[in-house]
């Protein structure tokens, strides 16, 4: 069953507010079985949505369409839905009812905006809104269904769970959509689409693959679909095997969850505890662990070596290895790494140094480098890599920080690079 999502409101198109209600209701309804084709979002004028319902007819089986039910007079929706569909405004009782009841609650004196939302279309069917005080509608055209929902989230939320979800999932055999997420971290898109092309070659007519890339994090998403859920289920189950068996060594988790919050499960599961001695990232990779509810049972605390006297008096690296190598060299994390462990008593500890930019670079460590290590008491030591990335400091000090969390990942699970 295909199907459109409408968000109607010109603060969605500049910018104002954040359009969180598709990707809810795209995420509802592909776990239902059904193919979002397309998502739009338009002016809160008539001309506009007369054309986007125009062009959705016959061309999907289900049509949501949100905002614009509101009580003031740039809230068009509702009044152009009724002509598009034929129908008189008519007061409706029950949802005056429910509007009086509210504003009594909340001790505000019911007005005539707020009975005109009473009024609805008696070409709709009505989806009662006990959240808010515009009900939603229901509409059916030439084989197509348009639902009609306040843009407000947690009244059209609401209305989704408690009256269309349940509505489409008992008119509709829908067809069932798997979707699996793989976290990777380690090479380009490029570079893993290369590795994984005989893979890709050889899937399943059923099986998709998608790459979701983001700071050097690339989700792989596969989705299954067919008429028998448990058929579909075990296809992609399959299908991540031969992933696993193919590039072990980037899989970092099968939940869509940042890699700071893998890392935290990790320590948590094994008891373990972690450190950290930031010199370019200024505090970012203590920001990503702590972040994560639960982080001070294996958190312990941070040195921000940002300035070259914070590494020799906090730290301990002797002036002749920063005059020798530099402040950007894996000698000097290494240092940085082992002597901030022993300083808080950890399991492990994960050092940076490097050069986040626009300037500071030089022909031999570029902007963009980064040393990084790891030191633990596992018997490996310390491990240290050297990277280079982009221009852009913000980006870069993002990139050093999820590199850093990936050395950890890969010390505690003793994975080869």
């Amino acid at each position: 069953m295909k199907a459109e999502i409408i968000t109607i409101g010109d603060e969605l198109l500049i910018g104002q507010t954040v359009d969180t209600n598709s990707a809810w209701i795209g995420a509802e309804l592909s776990q239902a079985g059904f193919d979002i084709c397309r998502k739009i979002s338009i002016h809160d004028r008539r001309e506009d949505i007369l054309d986007a319902v125009s062009e959705a007819v016959s061309r999907y089986d289900i049509v949501i369409i949100t905002g614009g039910l509101g009580p003031t007079s740039d809230d068009i929706t509702k009044q152009t839905l009724c002509d598009i569909f034929n129908g008189r405004m008519v007061l409706n009782p029950t949802v005056l009812s429910m509007i009086d009841e509210m504003m009594k609650r909340r001790g505000i004196a019911m007005n005539e905006n707020n009975r005109k939302q009473a009024e609805v279309p008696d070409s709709c069917r009505v989806l009662y809104n006990k959240m808010g005080t515009a009900p939603g509608m229901w509409f059916e055209k030439e084989g197509t269904i348009f639902i009609s929902l306040p843009g407000v989230p947690y009244e059209m939320k609401y209305i989704m769970n408690e009256h269309v979800l349940p509505e489409l999932k008992k008119r509709f055999l829908s067809q069932v959509i798997i979707h699996r997420n793989i976290m990777t971290y380690g090479t380009s898109e490029s570079k893993l689409a290369e590795i994984l092309s005989g893979f890709e070659k050889s899937l399943p007519p059923e099986i998709k693959l998608a790459y979701l890339p983001s700071y050097g994090i690339i989700k792989l998403r596969l989705t299954g679909t067919g008429r028998n859920r448990e058929i579909v289920e075990n296809i992609v189950d399959e299908q991540v095997k031969k992933l696993y068996s193919i590039i072990p060594q980037l899989i970092y988790s099968e939940i869509d969850e940042p890699i700071e919050s893998f890392i935290g499960n990790l320590l948590k599961e094994r008891g373990l505890t972690i450190c950290t001695a930031e010199s370019c990232t200024g505090g970012k990779i203590a920001q990503m662990l702590t972040s994560i509810p639960g982080s001070s049972q294996y958190y312990k605390g941070s040195v921000i070596a940002y300035d070259n006297s914070i590494k020799t008096s906090l730290l301990n690296v002797p002036e002749e290895m920063i005059s020798n190598y530099g402040a950007v060299s894996e000698q000097v994390v290494a240092k940085m790494a082992t002597e901030v462990r022993k300083k808080f008593r950890t399991d492990y500890s994960v050092a940076t140094s490097g050069i986040a930019g626009p300037d500071g670079g030089s022909e031999s460590k570029p902007v963009g480098t980064v040393c990084i290590a790891v030191s633990s008491d596992n018997g490996v030591g310390v491990i240290t890599e050297k990277y280079v990335f982009g221009n852009e400091r913000i980006l870069n000090i993002n990139r050093f920080s999820i590199a850093s969390l990936n050395l950890v990942r890969r010390q505690i699970l003793q994975l080869q690079k």
